[in-house]
């Protein structure tokens, strides 16, 4: 069943500061009296990641209210000018299209796992004109895909959420990926989605406003951006390298030899500890021997080329190593 979100826009208006004026469609902080400092537009492309769109907004609205002053202002669109279906088949309303986009600072696409799906040539072009008007455009989750897309990121550092890194770079070789949560020290903005979402707004209000609101704003989503971006991007290695030394580099060994797969006494060499030794570690953090891991390594790899890639299931089979 599908859920409509229509959150008032009187609780929005009383926690940005601001004077109500009557709209009730979700997201959008429209003109009074008092003009924003700045004014984001977020193109919600189908199958967006609701918890990426979330961590912005809340984001900002939390700088207006503990800032007293309407230093943001957001509006949101699709295609269709009237809503947008999210990756929970949540239905989030919005303001505009993409012909009649309104005049902001920022622009962010927002998109999903099933990114490849919904590009069109009315979003590029859409994408093009805003820049050449001069608009700072940036990208979370798997918006990098659109912005690479889009010729935008060629020569360009940029990061993408973690499950589309191998796909992403194979298709865009001239984009530097980086494993970052968030990149903006560049013509574009790119975050990896999710709680990274918040991370690259708290330094985006850092960088406009000072430290102290940004840690204020932290404060108040009970966020810890230190613990984050100790985890990194990719869980199921990074969590491992804080839980213990010779397991992560056994682990970090299988992510890189995934198309030919060590015998277990070879990755307990290199992680500098007896096979047995390596067999328990696994069984004490990871609940699994080495060799189911590794086996999940290889077809969590082979699902990600089968959905993301067009190679063809001989090659994906060889780089996953299930050809011999």
């Amino acid at each position: 069943m599908e859920l409509v979100l229509m959150t008032g826009i009187h609780q929005f208006a009383a926690s940005a500061g601001r004077e109500e004026c009557g709209v009730s469609t979700f997201g959008d902080q429209p003109c009074t009296t008092r003009t924003a400092r700045e004014h984001f537009t977020i193109i919600l492309v189908e199958g967006f990641s609701q918890l990426t769109l979330y961590c912005a907004l809340e984001a900002m609205q939390i700088a207006n209210r503990l800032s007293g002053e309407r230093l943001y202002q957001w509006s949101l669109a699709s295609r269709n000018g009237r809503s947008a279906t999210c990756s929970n088949d949540a239905i989030n309303l919005v303001q505009y299209d993409f012909r009649n986009l309104p005049r902001s600072d920022r622009l962010f696409v927002v998109s999903g796992l099933d990114v490849a799906d919904h590009i069109s040539c009315e979003l590029l072009n859409t994408l093009r004109r805003e820049k050449a008007c001069g608009t700072s455009i940036g990208a979370l989750f798997s918006g990098a895909h659109i912005l690479a897309k889009a010729g935008f990121l060629d020569g360009e550092r940029a990061t993408i959420h973690w499950d589309f890194h191998e796909s992403f770079a194979e298709e865009f070789p001239q984009v530097e990926l980086v494993e970052s949560l968030f990149v903006a020290d560049g013509k574009y903005t790119t975050a990896s989605g999710g709680a990274a979402t918040t991370d690259l707004m708290l330094h985006l209000i850092s960088q406009e406003h000072g430290r102290a609101l940004s840690c204020a704003v932290a404060d108040q989503m009970v966020y810890r951006g230190d613990f984050q971006l100790a985890l990194a991007h990719k869980p199921s290695y990074r969590t491992i390298e804080l839980q213990n030394e010779n397991l992560a580099v056994a682990v970090r060994r299988m992510l890189e030899t995934l198309d030919n797969p060590l015998p277990p006494i070879e990755l307990a060499w290199e992680a500098g500890i007896s096979k047995r030794h390596l067999e328990r570690l696994f069984r004490q953090y990871l609940k699994s021997s080495p060799g189911r891991y590794y086996l999940k390594l290889r077809l969590d790899r082979a699902r990600r080329l089968l959905t993301q890639t067009n190679r063809a299931v001989t090659e994906i089979a060889m780089a996953s190593g299930f050809v011999s």
